[in-house]
């Protein structure tokens, strides 16, 4: 299906028309993965501790959950806390957690009243009791719900999450569980740690940095991506409609070719494996 409108088009509209436009299109991304990127340099720009970007970061999360809910996507996961990022200054670590368990306790009757429903993925097992407590009583709360799904990837790590898959597909296999022929790409992701999850159709980084850092490494196989300058807390509901419109402007292949524009077929004798084609497309004499 053809993108509603062009990136022109969009820059030209307010938030409202542009918000109108993108609303229940079928072609947007089912699921939205964010990197949010950007908190320490924002509050280092300001004269600020770095602690002063993350409680800045809770409003873009606000904002981009209002959206999402919105416009209609169905999934939102948000790299909310990387198995890396314990390697921090332990202070700020707890500093980490300790406003995760505040941001659930203040923001769960919002998202309960935009029908949004929370999970999340990663080793829960790490994080410290009171915060573990508060995110699984905000589960809880919000299970009924049947709108956006907000999924937190908390002590995640893309390498641990394969390897424990891998773990535990040795095991079913050495138990007698599952025979080898049996394998496939579904029973493995039975391994992962939330494995019901839609894999992304769509990832946006913040801050301009170009790598996914250790980010759904499986499930991003064949997910579009845009990077953006914007730091995380400066990023809104138009950053996030304006990356949406570039996702629906591009052409999901898999892997295979582009579609063929009408009568764009190639004559038998201009075949893909025909050595004279490539000669003359690489301009190599015979």
């Amino acid at each position: 299906m053809a993108a509603p409108l062009t990136m022109e088009e969009a820059l030209r509209l307010d938030d409202d028309q542009l918000k109108r436009t993108l609303a229940g299109w079928d072609g947007l991304p089912g699921h939205v993965a964010v990197i949010m990127d950007g908190n320490g340099r924002w509050a280092r720009k300001r004269f600020l501790p770095r602690v002063a970007g993350h409680r800045a970061g809770r409003h873009a999360v606000r904002r981009c959950v209002r959206i999402c809910g919105e416009l209609g996507i169905e999934t939102l996961t948000l790299y909310t806390f990387s198995q890396e990022n314990f390697n921090r200054p332990e202070a700020e670590v707890k500093a980490l957690w300790h406003f995760l368990q505040e941001t659930l306790l203040g923001e769960t009757d919002d998202l309960a009243r935009q029908n949004v429903r929370l999970s999340a993925q990663g080793d829960l097992t790490q994080l410290p009791q009171t915060a573990r407590t508060a995110l699984q009583a905000a589960i809880d709360k919000l299970s009924g719900n049947t709108g956006l799904v907000l999924n937190l990837a908390l002590a995640y790590g893309g390498r641990q999450e394969i390897l424990q898959a891998a773990v535990k597909l040795s095991k079913r296999l050495n138990s007698g569980d599952l025979d080898e022929a049996q394998v496939t790409e579904d029973e493995f992701r039975r391994g992962f740690f939330n494995p019901d999850l839609s894999d992304p159709d769509f990832m946006i980084r913040t801050s301009g940095e170009g790598r996914i850092s250790n980010f759904l490494l499986w499930q991003l196989a064949y997910a579009e991506i845009l990077i953006t300058p914007v730091l995380w807390p400066d990023f809104n509901e138009r950053h996030l409609m304006l990356a949406v419109v570039d996702y629906l402007n591009r052409e999901r292949r898999f892997g295979a070719l582009p579609s063929a524009p009408p009568g764009g077929d190639l004559p038998a004798s201009e075949s893909l494996l025909d050595p004279a084609r490539w000669k003359r497309l690489l301009k190599v004499r015979p």
